[in-house]
């Protein structure tokens, strides 16, 4: 959705906080940040304002900025998704045009162009790859997505191999409600699982919240055809600047014989133009989607991404004015408040998140202490 803002947060007194926090980072970026993957080992790929794309492979310690994609110093990369330290594919989001597509093979030295939004009228929101990504040699596919065009969400299979990234519109395309969008606030409107080729689109404006799903068989999504069933979501709406905006699932326990499967979810948002609103601002679903129910305990206010972190088996959710964990699978929500060793506001002033990593405006990237969230 193309009426995101930057916020930044304000102080959020709370009960019930928790001692654990972001050790921020250096950036050596000004730039406003949406973007953030990280695919462990200490390899992870950050983005934003002013074709602005950063790279660390030493966990955080260092953060290279990157050369600037051709024709990409005005655009905004609200998405980033990495292969390995070399590869990755970054995507602006903006009206027409300004909606691009552009990888990196050779560390983020050179970039090259590879797919522009055909639509003068689109906006495109998220793109994400498969839970089980490989490395930058191994064959995936990722998918993207946009504003309703002409009634209809668009969708793009994007086949990714080491050397060609391959963009196909998809076939059959999910309908879309007046004044209804997806939201470009930090790569999370869009969740995908490979197994089955499941993939969730979560939304919100004016006509409601709702998680539209889609269920293929198979690994191929070029051929998906049927239908698109929603569930309506308990999470503020009514407007433009209000709905769901991010979607996340936790992966079931492997058991033998039995595919991984992703049932718990959580979704949160709220209206970003009243960031200390915390009614409707969580939900939850045990049946993958099909039904949702509002948090018994909200979050400190709109929240604009939302991870799951298997080692702590906790979910984290974190927005303008602040961070909040859930151990029961987002029924309950509390504070997460700066230890005395940490910066004051370091709670704060967050966009998205890709575990272990949160980034914000003016160049901010925290990482997440995962010692003190144990205790």
């Amino acid at each position: 959705m193309r009426w995101i803002i930057w916020l930044v947060g304000v102080a959020l007194a709370a009960t019930g906080t928790v001692q654990a926090q972001w050790v921020l980072q250096q950036s050596n970026t000004t730039a406003g940040l949406r973007g953030i993957h990280s695919l462990g080992n200490g390899v992870a790929w950050a983005s934003g304002t002013n074709g602005t794309i950063l790279r660390t492979t030493d966990g955080g310690t260092t953060w290279q900025k990157c050369a600037v994609p051709p024709g990409a110093q005005n655009l905004d990369f609200r998405a980033i998704q990495g292969f390995d330290a070399h590869a990755a594919m970054a995507m602006s989001s903006g009206p027409g045009n300004q909606s691009r597509l552009y990888k990196t093979i050779d560390g983020c030295k050179t970039w090259t162009l590879i797919y522009t939004n055909p639509d003068p009228n689109g906006f495109w929101d998220a793109y994400r790859l498969g839970p089980d990504r490989g490395s930058g040699a191994d064959t995936d596919e990722g998918l993207l997505i946009g504003d309703p065009v002409r009634g209809h969400f668009p969708i793009y299979v994007i086949d990714i191999d080491e050397t060609n990234f391959q963009v196909t519109p998809l076939g059959h395309l999910p309908d879309s409600k007046k004044g209804e969008a997806a939201f470009a606030a930090s790569n999370s409107s869009l969740f995908i699982e490979w197994t089955y080729g499941t993939f969730w689109i979560a939304t919100g404006g004016k006509n409601g919240a709702r998680v539209i799903r889609r269920v293929i068989h198979g690994k191929n999504y070029k051929f998906a055809y049927g239908t698109y069933p929603s569930a309506k979501v308990p999470i503020a709406h009514g407007n433009d600047s209000s709905g769901i905006f991010a979607l996340a699932f936790r992966p079931e326990p492997k058991v033998p014989l039995k595919p991984l499967t992703f049932r718990v979810g959580i979704a949160v948002g709220g209206d970003y133009a009243k960031p200390d609103e915390s009614a409707a601002t969580a939900a939850y679903t045990l049946d993958g989607g099909k039904s949702w129910s509002a948090a018994k305990s909200m979050p400190g206010g709109y929240r604009s991404a939302v991870a799951y972190d298997e080692a702590a088996k906790m979910w984290i959710a974190v927005g303008p004015n602040g961070t909040d964990v859930s151990d029961d699978d987002g029924k309950n929500w509390r504070a997460v408040k700066p230890v005395s060793n940490e910066s004051p506001n370091a709670d704060k002033n967050w966009n998205a998140i890709s575990l272990p990593f949160a980034v914000g405006p003016n160049g901010r990237i925290g990482k997440l202490d995962e010692a003190a969230l144990a205790k």
